[in-house]
């Protein structure tokens, strides 16, 4: 089984703090986005992982295809990395991964996070993981026939067809079937909303009688922007809390400070007249005192005082002295 996983561009929507972090790295809740997103989708596929293909702006830089090597490697996977430096859409950034487009493989789109518990359709050509939302006509849905097969992607529907929504995960049994569709789709220039859409190729394998099946998820959350991201961090904490997971790390310090579950502490943390939590993410070495903070993400190396946070969040190496409530700084900002 392989894993391609389209990363593109850095994100504008959470800046400043994607201006120095691809926003797939960022953490939520102690770990980046994308390691994640992998980690959940290998426990679903519940099979050994082979390769892990990330595609990215060649700017990222060669510490950041690093990392992404070694979240592939803790998975026992090959790590690949390919470059997508237009932005083209979702079909060019998975073409750009071509030499990896073989065999079963799960292609993921790394701003999400899912929790899902049920066993893959290895049978059916295609899975396409969806989850069940209120609003069907703000996303993409999938048409069900009778035997619960996808027969129609729909994109924004003015009238209902369907509220399961598709969130950007989807499973190949051969992927080089999507390969030679979507290089159909190149050749012949089609082109939607200015880019090469991975639904044109899914399409052409519908229209040619392959069978394609839902997967439906338990959670599904969006790191899109700042507040989304925040309420992200806030609920995979409690998912983790309830799973019994250790989220307070080495060599904490605290100092007359309160520790309000659930939160994730990094190493070398130190608490100094603080309420911390709940829904609280302190990454390594980050100093707080006298300071309050609920709802919010911190990176790492990060020293707050005399603050009072709700639906913060703050980047690495930043300094922060304020009463503040609700703000979003990046990397090694100042405010006094």
């Amino acid at each position: 089984m392989k894993i391609i996983v389209p990363m593109a561009g850095r994100g504008s929507r959470l800046r400043p703090h994607t201006l120095t972090i691809p926003k797939p790295l960022i953490p939520v809740a102690g770990k980046p986005i994308v390691h994640r997103l992998v980690e959940d989708i290998a426990g679903v596929l519940n099979q050994p992982i082979e390769e892990i293909a990330f595609v990215i702006h060649e700017s990222f830089g060669a510490k950041v295809e690093e990392d992404l090597i070694a979240i592939a490697q803790k998975l026992g996977a090959k790590g690949t990395i390919y470059y997508q430096n237009e932005a083209l859409g979702t079909g060019h950034a998975i073409m750009c991964a071509k030499d990896s487009l073989s065999g079963p493989a799960v292609i993921a789109y790394a701003d999400t996070l899912i929790r899902a518990n049920f066993d893959l359709d290895t049978n059916a050509d295609s899975v396409i993981w969806v989850k069940q939302v209120d609003q069907p006509e703000a996303f993409g849905v999938v048409n069900l026939n009778e035997a619960n097969e996808i027969i129609e992607l729909v994109e924004k529907p003015k009238e209902f067809v369907s509220d399961l929504a598709v969130i950007g995960i989807y499973y190949f049994k051969d992927v080089a079937v999507l390969k030679n569709e979507l290089q159909s789709v190149l050749d012949n220039n089609i082109i939607h909303g200015g880019e090469y859409q991975i639904n044109d190729g899914i399409k052409q394998m519908m229209a040619k009688g392959m069978i394609f099946v839902p997967g439906e998820v338990d959670e599904w959350m969006d790191c899109g922007n700042k507040d989304v991201t925040v309420e992200t961090n806030s609920r995979m904490l409690g998912f983790l809390h309830n799973d019994g997971e250790q989220l307070v790390g080495k060599n904490v310090k605290l100092e007359n400070s309160t520790i309000i579950p659930p939160c994730y502490i990094g190493d070398d943390v130190v608490l100094i007249n603080a309420n911390v939590g709940p829904n609280v993410s302190l990454g390594n070495a980050c100093h707080v005192q006298n300071s309050s903070i609920k709802n919010s993400l911190v990176q790492t190396h990060s020293h707050i005082k005399n603050a009072n946070l709700d639906n913060a969040m703050i980047g690495n190496h930043a300094s922060f002295d304020g009463k503040f409530t609700s703000i979003s700084i990046g990397d090694y900002s100042v405010l006094e």
